[in-house]
């Protein structure tokens, strides 16, 4: 075992490492943290603290940069300096400024968020049709690893392709894995700015509605409820939610018998 963690490059006791699950007190305050992020994601972890302490949550900003690390979130304000990335992974330019959005499967967007339950947390990705807000494709993990992205995106390129999808700038959507993905289809891979969360608004506006209709108010106990729950949850939202901005159609049928055009 020694020789093969030298082999490796693995100190010893990774092996032996078990992750230690957050407690109760923990899980509640990632869950107002995100709370307080969905309403005002302008804010840094010393805007987050200030605003939590007004709650009588108090917690440290290091502690609070350890939450946003888990909840992968970040302030959509200007950083002082890029983010360094790690070596091979690319960065693609933002293709969707000034860009008319006329027709489905024109832009695709996709990006993940956090879902709090009882005991734990798991992660959802989606797969969105941004002309319709119709919900091509979605996955839940427990980790951030790429791969249930990729299953989201395979998923949602049986059915379609488009012309240019849009991500974040997250380390799942610049693996090699991801943009070989979208490469090989022919598909233009557009980038948001660093910390532009509002270049990617359709599916911020999808994850608000979602966690106020659905994840905070049924409180899920375990993943397979969770599941489930998201999966009745966007048949409805795609089938029979009408959108004010789609003239009162569906996502559902304004992605398969569309109007010719939209304000």
């Amino acid at each position: 075992m020694r020789r093969q963690c030298a082999l490796l490059g693995l100190h010893r006791s990774n092996l032996y490492y078990e992750p230690v699950a957050e407690n109760a007190e923990n899980l509640q305050l990632l869950r107002s943290i995100d709370e307080l992020y969905l309403e005002h994601p302008h804010l840094g972890s010393r805007g987050m603290v200030a605003h939590l302490a007004r709650r009588s949550i108090l917690i440290n900003r290091k502690k609070m940069r350890r939450m946003l690390g888990i909840l992968g979130l970040q302030s959509i304000a200007p950083k002082p300096r890029t983010t360094i990335r790690a070596p091979g992974q690319a960065v693609y330019p933002y293709l969707l400024r000034g860009l008319a959005i006329t027709r489905p499967n024109h832009v695709w967007a996709c990006d993940i968020t956090y879902v709090p339950m009882q005991r734990g947390y798991l992660y959802l990705v989606a797969v969105m049709d941004w002309f319709s807000r119709h919900v091509l494709a979605w996955r839940l993990s427990n980790s951030m690893e790429v791969e249930f992205c990729l299953e989201a995106l395979d998923e949602a390129l049986l059915g379609g392709r488009p012309e240019i999808f849009n991500t974040d700038q997250g380390s799942q959507f610049t693996s090699r894995e991801f943009t070989s993905r979208l490469s090989q289809a022919s598909i233009a891979i557009s980038m948001d700015g660093a910390g532009r969360a509002i270049d990617n608004v359709m599916i911020e506006r999808l994850w608000r509605t979602v966690k106020y209709e659905n994840i905070y108010v049924k409180d899920y106990a375990t993943g397979a409820d969770c599941h489930q729950g998201l999966k009745n949850y966007f048949h409805y939202y795609c089938r029979h939610r009408p959108h004010t901005s789609l003239g009162l159609k569906t996502p559902w049928e304004a992605y398969h018998s569309p109007r010719r055009s939209r304000c």
